[in-house]
């Protein structure tokens, strides 16, 4: 399984721009991966979800990775 930062870099290469780990984040939680609860985490909302604009290429980074199958 790819990290974040990982997927944060293959992004960037690929798209040319950088990736927030709260939308990397919500897309996992979309895709349902298994997700671990951040010990900075307040609350159970998420308060910055991924922008409908940004979904597809942290998608494909998921893909990419073998996180998730077509």
């Amino acid at each position: 399984m790819a990290t974040y930062k990982q997927i944060q870099i293959w992004v960037k290469e690929k798209y040319h721009f950088i990736v927030k780990t709260c939308w990397i984040a919500d897309i996992k939680n979309q895709c349902g991966l298994p997700m671990r609860v951040a010990p900075n985490r307040i609350g159970k909302d998420r308060i910055n979800p991924c922008p409908t604009n940004k979904k597809e290429p942290i998608i494909s980074a998921l893909l990419h990775f073998g996180m998730i199958k077509k």
